[in-house]
């Protein structure tokens, strides 16, 4: 009977601790053959923090990004400037002068969920489906279609389509639509992913290249970012980090 007793212990101590299955994991099977040709992306699902360097190729300016990815806290660390998000409030210091952008709020994840993607569209509320392959710049991709819950980020109606080699399955451009400033008529803009770098397992693009889009070619280029020294840690990044100094900052939207 004690043995018994024991043995049932166990067992209810180990199904009281075992991990439920993460509902990220359960994506579309076309989705998944892209998210696997990025490598191993269950190292995402388990990540808890997220860092990496930026580099404006426009004018050479550097940024760190630090991001816990559960919370989606974030922090950039610039030149001239630090932004935050605490969870609550997106904040700027030493002053809002000190970012010359249009809004604060808008700039504080923008690279973060562009670099993320694919994997960030494992987040819930998001829906990937395969369409119609598209052709850009002469050359046919699989096309995947992105749409967001109502409730989802500060720009549900956002518009982004995923671009993927047809052999190899990896994201090469990205569309999307900019619905944040309430523009009446938003136009699709294009995003090259080049030069994929191996980060713990999970493959990021080296560059990103923004650029017009015009019918079925993509235009002029519009701006350019570069990144280095990607990592993924199973442990978050302390709070303090995100936290909105004392002194010398203000909340910015």
């Amino acid at each position: 009977m004690k043995n018994s007793y024991f043995i049932l212990l166990l067992l209810s101590i180990f199904a009281c601790t075992e991990k439920e299955p993460d509902p990220r994991a359960n994506q579309p099977e076309d989705f998944k053959r892209v998210l696997d040709a990025h490598g191993d992306w269950s190292r995402w699902l388990d990540a808890e923090a997220f860092s990496y360097t930026m580099f404006h190729e426009t004018n050479l300016t550097q940024e760190n990004h630090f991001f816990n990815l559960d919370s989606r806290k974030g922090r950039i660390d610039a030149q001239n400037f630090q932004i935050g998000f605490d969870g609550q409030k997106v904040w700027i210091s030493p002053n809002r002068q000190a970012f010359g952008g249009p809004s604060v709020r808008f700039y504080h994840n923008l690279y973060f969920y562009f670099f993320s993607i694919p994997y960030i569209f494992t987040d819930p509320g998001v829906s990937v489906e395969k369409i119609e392959d598209r052709t850009l710049n002469g050359k046919s991709y699989e096309t995947y279609s992105v749409s967001f819950a109502s409730d989802k980020g500060d720009s549900p109606d956002d518009q982004y389509y995923m671009l993927a080699d047809p052999e190899t399955h990896q994201l090469e451009w990205v569309l999307y639509t900019v619905t944040f400033f309430d523009s009446p008529e938003p136009t699709l803009n294009a995003l090259k992913y080049e030069d994929y770098r191996d980060a713990g397992g999970l493959v990021f693009p080296r560059v990103l290249t923004g650029y017009t889009l015009e019918g079925d070619s993509t235009g002029r280029i519009r701006y350019q970012v570069s990144f280095a020294d990607v990592v993924l840690t199973e442990d978050a990044l302390d709070d303090d980090l995100f936290e909105m100094p004392e002194k010398g900052a203000v909340v910015a939207n």
